[in-house]
């Protein structure tokens, strides 16, 4: 299985394609923002049929679970879910089958911090499996 994972301001999927606006960047300012996470799963065709799971955690740069401040628990920042490749009958046995998804959220982050949105797939992970940005300090009102 691969994957290839991209942060961008916010994305979606429509007629099995990822739309994403603002992609591709590596540094935010700080504070509640808005982030999404475009994944495209690039599935084996002897994985299709198969249920995958995975699980998108956030963590610092410490590799510890980000926890959002105003949270009611401490339940760390993440998101399981599961997906079936289905393999399309006019396609020659071989081909590689790709699943879009995004995931969007508003986050509150701290300045001056590195975080990194890491992968893992059915008990599995990579290094390639990992979204990382570093947020800014905040800008001072201009008077």
């Amino acid at each position: 299985m691969r994957a290839t994972m991209m942060l961008a301001d916010y994305a979606q999927i429509a007629d099995g394609k990822l739309f994403i606006s603002g992609g591709g960047w590596s540094s935010r300012g700080a504070g509640s923002l808005p982030c999404s996470v475009a994944v495209l799963f690039h599935v084996p065709w002897q994985e299709t049929d198969k249920k995958t799971e995975f699980v998108l955690r956030l963590i610092d740069e410490d590799g510890r679970p980000v926890v959002q401040p105003n949270a009611l628990d401490d339940t760390p920042v993440h998101i399981k879910g599961s997906f079936t490749a289905r393999r399309p009958p006019d396609w020659a046995p071989g081909a590689e089958v790709n699943v879009p998804m995004t995931f969007n959220a508003v986050l509150d982050l701290k300045p001056n911090q590195r975080y990194s949105w890491t992968l893992e797939v059915n008990g599995q992970t990579d290094d390639a499996w990992r979204a990382s940005f570093e947020t800014r300090q905040a800008q001072q009102p201009v008077r």
